[in-house]
């Protein structure tokens, strides 16, 4: 792997040359973690005018949330406690012989940015912008196989959790079991906090499990996401509880499910992300939903659960090949309940057999 961190760092220096700059500060920790294969807590990676650094507060761990060091990265660990590894990499940036100095000015706080300043008073800093974000958009082959392992340990988990009791076991309870349930089968960890949500929380985007429990009739939300090796992939599904599902129900899923696959047909290299949502979108705002519906319909996944591009009516650019995305529209009525329906896909020509499907959990309409 030395070889593909070392690649990006060329790209993200080219870059930075053409911007006028010869050296650059890497801070946001997934930034970090895709130019230099690690990001301990607090660490930056300093792209010099004459040798890369990842500097940090202590000696790397091994803690396989944080990931393993490029072997061909240098390390350079500060020599006490209470240092900050941001302000140390602009004073080696300035004895490297750098005039300048693009930071992440999104990522760091005024008071930082200071200190920065200050003990490199004639270093020029200037603002990387989101460079490391727009490389970090189109995935190789091995970080969407690290996507497609985490998928597959999320519907592992969702399926077990589908073949156990589950009236009159709370949301908190639920959820807590699926976590743990990613750990088993060998994530990192949750790719975010869990979301269960039953009843009148049902098809609630971001719902936060309460001690409700679940009901006979009762529409079932999940969303849960798993991380491995760093990455993030995420799945949504809707379930009835204990009986067969009202006419109500299977009308707003129907709707729910058609809306999803027009997202997913859409997907396309070349194809608009305001197209795509507006696929996913037009089916339920025709029939009526539209104030029901969320800001967006879709969005990128990696290394943080959240990436460019927003899939949403106000989205700019298109899609590439190779671009991991979310399609989840849902609909939630406000004391009722409602359906959530979300998968992660790769964005694949059609030569190649259109979109990847990453989570295949079955979107039919179980009554469990």
């Amino acid at each position: 792997m030395s070889e593909v961190y070392a690649a990006r760092r060329t790209r993200l220096r080219e870059r930075c040359n053409a911007g006028g700059s010869a050296a650059a500060l890497v801070s946001r920790p997934a930034n970090v973690r895709y130019l230099a294969g690690a990001a301990p807590h607090g660490a930056v990676l300093l792209l010099g005018k004459t040798e890369d650094l990842l500097v940090c507060t202590g000696p790397p761990g091994d803690a396989p949330g944080e990931g393993r060091p490029d072997e061909a990265l240098p390390v350079r660990a500060l020599p006490g406690p209470g240092g900050d590894p941001a302000v140390a990499a602009t004073g080696l940036a300035a004895a490297q012989g750098a005039d300048s100095l693009a930071t992440e000015e999104h990522h760091l706080t005024v008071a930082r940015h200071r200190a920065m300043r200050s003990v490199a008073p004639r270093l020029r800093l200037t603002d990387l912008g989101g460079a490391v974000e727009q490389l970090r958009v189109v995935k190789d082959e091995e970080e969407i196989s690290c996507l497609r392992i985490g998928a597959e340990i999320a519907d592992q988990a969702l399926g077990e959790l589908l073949e156990s009791i589950l009236v009159g076991r709370t949301e908190r309870h639920l959820a807590l079991e699926l976590e743990r349930r990613l750990v088993d089968h060998g994530a990192d960890g949750p790719a975010f906090a869990t979301s269960v949500a039953t009843g009148p929380n049902s098809g609630r985007r971001g719902h936060r499990p309460t001690d409700r429990r679940v009901e006979e009739g009762d529409f079932l939300s999940v969303c849960l996401g798993a991380t491995y090796r760093g990455y993030r992939c995420e799945i949504g599904r809707t379930f009835v509880i204990g009986t067969s599902p009202a006419d109500w129900q299977i009308e707003l899923y129907d709707l729910v499910f058609a809306a999803q696959r027009a997202g997913r047909e859409a997907l396309a290299p070349g194809a608009s992300c305001r197209d795509v949502d507006r696929a996913a979108r037009q089916a339920l705002d025709s029939a009526g939903y539209g104030e029901n519906l969320p800001a967006l319909t879709g969005h990128g996944v990696g290394l943080e659960i959240d990436e460019d591009p927003q899939l949403s009516p106000a989205a700019m650019g298109k899609l590439d090949a190779c671009v991991p995305v979310t399609v989840e529209p849902g609909v939630h009525l406000p004391g009722r309940g409602g359906v959530r329906i979300d998968d992660t896909l790769v964005v694949r020509p059609e030569a190649d057999g259109g979109p990847e499907l990453l989570t295949i959990t079955t979107k039919e309409l179980l009554a469990l």
